[in-house]
């Protein structure tokens, strides 16, 4: 679909009407969007910036910063609907616009995942539709891509934007609310030096690469999109239908008998090598089978941890731990037994990965994946699993009343199990992995807590060093996905000059980023603050290690659109009264 033409204003507050910025047009602001012109008490007045050429896809699922073989890790029966659901979007595609998806019509489903691509086109169009029915309704709507905001300053009752558009002359905007959903922060050339890739995006840039020695860190899907993307580049998946696998590599188990996935390399491309490392050496789990919409939790609840947190944070993180167990232990007593119920904060992770650790990793995801497989055609929840994953939005409540050394614990010990159990992949994107590994094509190395990355050397790519060894891999790329940001890096740094937004590291917070309150607005007794909501995922991913994900962004879209609906409707009774 295509957006429809933007109407002319000059976005000054005037004639009683509010008027809002969003900055930024991923996904975060659709949802925000989504809700604020549900909410809306009276007509609106919303300027869009987006930088790119091609607003409301988001970074992560941009084609060509996506390559079309990376698969999206949340199914539509997960996803938010924006007005309709993927699957009903899906459904009302052309047979043509699903075969260039590779795409069945007849299998089409509500738990299947789909390539990024395919999210980034259906969130584009429904934003796109959002725009129309908000315009159709009377809003004053204007989306301004290949517009970059360089600056926002607080100026008297309102907030001054200073935009850079792409090949025309910079301007000045005002607005009395803005949202501030940047989304990732990634270089648009991701090879900062020859042969070393910051980052796996753009995808585009992957095909650079030769055929030959490539180290990738990490091993999350970040990785994998990474090592998928150089695959297909080189070689392709192919379903060997009845051939005969051979045996399984050293430590490996059997694959079953309908896992005939291959990877076949290119002519001249065999020499491909792909070395995955990570601090475990592990891989992720499959995506396992559980009731959508979550199940509340009984004892681990919201409430439960509010009185406390309500009790001071004194003991706080073991407190909330103990609670945690005791879920535990209701819903899965055989598990609970296995990890003891003396269990801490440290030991508790060390006893969740032991076991893994233990086997090799592809045997371990073998395994695995033939597990998630049947779970999933019996319909069968693994109760330990489910617990853990509703558990971890309840544990992030407690995140920003922690001191620096039980954030610290909380980060080192408790954030890695969480983030295992709801970051599982696709099934797809396990057995690419192990067609890869049984084609002699990857390995997976666990290089521990001290690993030292050598970035400087005169020699391209990069040397990592651990086990007092040096691996030196002419390509080199580091998929270790988005981390928390400083506030050195916020991009509008007069903001950050008039104590509108504030280092949470300088005013005693246990976290990295910039310091912000329940309602994701700057914590600075600058009037200006109340006017902002930060929703830029790198310098909240202190206070909000979760957030990651499109189910977050719903959540944080629906809490400031409908927080800037009634601001909005004060604001207009105010100046409707005077």
């Amino acid at each position: 679909m295509k957006l429809p033409a933007p109407q002319d204003r000059d976005g000054i507050v005037e004639n009683g009407l509010a008027s809002i910025a969003l900055i930024g047009a991923g996904p975060t602001s659709i949802y925000t969007l989504q809700a604020l012109l549900a909410r809306a008490g009276g007509l609106l007045a919303i300027t869009i910036f987006e930088e790119q050429a091609r607003a409301g896809l988001g970074t992560p699922y941009r084609p060509g910063w996506n390559d079309p073989a990376m698969l999206a890790n949340i199914a539509s029966i997960e996803l938010p609907p924006l007005g309709i659901t993927l699957v009903e979007w899906l459904a009302q595609q052309t047979p043509a616009r699903l075969a260039g998806y590779n795409i069945e019509p007849d299998g089409i489903d509500e738990r299947t995942f789909y390539p990024r691509v395919v999210l980034g086109h259906y969130l584009r169009d429904r934003f796109a539709a959002l725009v129309a029915d908000g315009r159709a309704a009377g809003h004053a709507i204007d989306v301004r891509a290949n517009a970059r905001v360089t600056d926002i300053a607080a100026e008297g009752n309102g907030l001054c934007l200073s935009v850079q558009p792409r090949g025309g002359p910079a301007y000045q905007m005002r607005f009395s609310q803005i949202v501030i959903a940047t989304g990732h922060e990634w270089p648009e050339e991701p090879e900062v030096r020859p042969g070393y890739f910051s980052s796996p995006w753009p995808a585009s840039a992957l095909k650079r690469i030769p055929a030959g020695p490539v180290g990738i860190r990490g091993t999350s899907l970040s990785a994998i999109d990474a090592a998928v993307a150089l695959a297909v580049h080189h070689g392709a998946f192919v379903i060997a239908a009845g051939e005969d696998l051979g045996e399984p590599a050293p430590g490996e188990s059997a694959p079953a008998e309908d896992q005939a996935l291959r990877w076949k390399p290119q002519a001249g491309a065999a020499a491909l090598h792909i070395t995955m490392m990570s601090r475990k050496g592990l891989m992720p789990e499959a995506d396992f089978f559980c009731p959508i919409p979550h199940e509340p939790l009984t004892i681990f609840t919201e409430q439960a941890v509010q009185v406390l947190i309500e009790a001071g944070g004194t003991g706080l993180l073991d407190r909330t731990f103990g609670l945690f167990k005791e879920q535990l232990r209701l819903v899965d007593p055989g598990y609970a037994d296995e990890i003891g119920w003396d269990a801490s904060v440290e030991t508790f992770g060390e006893r969740y990965f032991a076991e893994r650790l233990a086997v090799d990793p592809f045997a371990w995801a073998q395994a695995n994946l033939d597990e998630a497989r049947k779970n999933f055609e019996t319909g069968t929840t693994v109760p330990w699993r489910y617990a853990i994953l509703r558990a971890h939005e309840v544990f992030a409540r407690i995140v920003p009343h922690l001191d620096e050394e039980d954030h610290a614990r909380f980060s080192g010990h408790l954030q890695p199990i969480f983030t295992d159990n709801y970051a599982t992949v696709p099934h797809a994107s396990i057995e690419r992995l192990l067609a890869l590994h049984r084609a002699g094509a990857l390995t997976i190395l666990a290089v521990g807590d001290q690993a030292r990355l050598d970035t400087h050397s005169e020699a391209s790519g990069a040397t990592m060093w651990f086990d007092g060894q040096a691996h030196h891999f002419p390509v080199f790329i580091d998929a270790t996905g988005q981390r928390p940001l400083e506030a050195e890096a916020f991009p509008f740094q007069t903001l950050l000059n008039q104590g509108v937004v504030q280092d949470a590291g300088e005013t005693g917070a246990g976290y990295r980023g910039i310091v912000i309150d329940e309602d994701f607005r700057p914590v600075s007794d600058q009037p200006a603050s109340r006017r902002i909501h930060l929703l830029s995922l790198p310098f909240i991913l202190g206070r909000h290690p979760f957030i990651q994900g499109l189910t977050s962004c719903h959540d944080m879209g629906e809490a400031v659109g409908a927080q800037l609906a009634d601001r909005a409707a004060c604001a207009t009774g105010a100046a409707t009264r005077s």
